[in-house]
């Protein structure tokens, strides 16, 4: 039987990844070592690392004005580091927000620094919705804008950028690499690592270097993204399996076509979960059309006391994961770039029968 993960993360990685992985777990580069055992100072694993910025700089065409960082802690370390790195005495953090992750940075740069949370949720009846981003009640004075293109736990995803003369920060851990965007539309993008590019614990920031120069706030050297880029994100040992791994995945996302490809093949593989579910009386999706989620596909059963055993009866059938997030109930099906075409089939086949059998 062929299981598919849904996990929201840590989620699952490519096959072809994982393969040559375990290939070379016990001797990678054929130095008798594994990866994980190798110095991070190494020759050897520094022109990996070199290999792994580069490759992702091609993948997302990130220019020199900006830095790359491969930093700990997550996309919540990052929650606390763009504050303290960013902060102004004059000007307040804004911080857009759109659902449940949105709302924990501003509650997190709250400990920091001076926060204006902006909620652009319209929710009507249940139904989710945003609203576009011409109409965002921006402050004209801010330190920074902060917003999440892709609510995992909702569901929702903002197509369109922010326009401001504050910088604009990006939350994209859980749509990285998924779609094309334009990296200079940005002024921060942080990820990461655990749903689209590798597991948990790194971080992926891409910073323009002229807000290296930024005094901000006391903070740890460790979140401090000046010390972190002079000293090419080893101030601390890295986690070198994790960045190891990402550069696993860019090198094969270059070898399938790169993120054009993989934004073709998420539309695809969106575009079957949510027609069957619209075409259903037995499920149903609450999130507007315009703002749905390539990643993150949120979907309940019409009788929710049937929840227990259509998660039960999925995994028995190889599908795992599907439970939705306790703060909104239902099911979600995370569909991120590792996700076959073929999973999706085989999801809507389960749907499909459980409705069926249980209508």
């Amino acid at each position: 039987m062929t299981v598919y993960n849904f996990c929201a993360g840590p989620a699952m990685l490519p096959p072809e990844v994982m393969k040559k992985a375990q290939q070379e777990f016990l001797n990678w580069q054929n130095l008798g070592v594994s990866v994980m055992e190798v110095s991070h100072r190494a020759q050897p694993y520094l022109e990996m690392v070199k290999e792994c910025e580069a490759s992702l700089r091609r993948l997302m065409d990130i220019s020199d004005e900006f830095e790359v960082l491969f930093m700990h802690g997550g996309g919540r370390g990052q929650f606390a580091a763009v504050p303290l790195n960013l902060h102004l005495d004059d000007a307040p953090g804004v911080y857009v927000e759109n659902g449940i992750w949105s709302s924990g940075a501003t509650k997190e740069g709250a400990k920091f620094t001076q926060v204006e949370g902006i909620n652009i949720r319209t929710d009507v009846d249940g139904q989710f919705d945003i609203q576009p981003v011409e109409q965002w009640k921006l402050p004209e004075k801010a330190s920074f804008i902060h917003f999440c293109p892709n609510e995992t736990i909702d569901g929702i995803e903002i197509y369109d950028v922010p326009k401001h003369d504050a910088p604009i920060v990006a939350d994209m851990s859980s749509m990285i690499l998924s779609r094309e965007i334009n990296v200079d539309d940005f002024d921060l993008i942080y990820a990461g690592a655990q749903k689209n590019i590798g597991p948990s614990g790194l971080c992926i920031v891409i910073v323009r270097k002229t807000l290296l120069e930024r005094e901000g706030l006391p903070r740890p050297a460790i979140l401090d993204y000046a010390i972190e880029a002079k000293q090419g994100s080893m101030y601390n040992t890295p986690p070198t399996f994790a960045w190891y791994l990402a550069n696993e995945v860019f090198q094969y996302l270059e070898s399938i076509g790169g993120v054009k490809a993989m934004e073709a093949h998420n539309k695809k593989k969106a575009a079957i979960l949510y027609d069957y579910i619209d075409s259903s009386d037995f499920y149903s999706n609450k999130v507007a059309k315009h703002c749905r989620s390539l990643m993150n596909v949120p979907f309940w059963l019409k009788d929710d006391t049937l929840n227990d055993k259509f998660l039960s009866e999925a995994e028995a059938a190889g599908l795992l994961a599907l439970e939705g997030h306790r703060f909104v109930g239902g099911m979600r099906a995370s569909i991120y770039n590792a996700m076959p075409v073929e999973g999706i089939e085989a999801l809507v086949a389960f749907m499909d029968k459980f409705a069926k059998e249980n209508s």
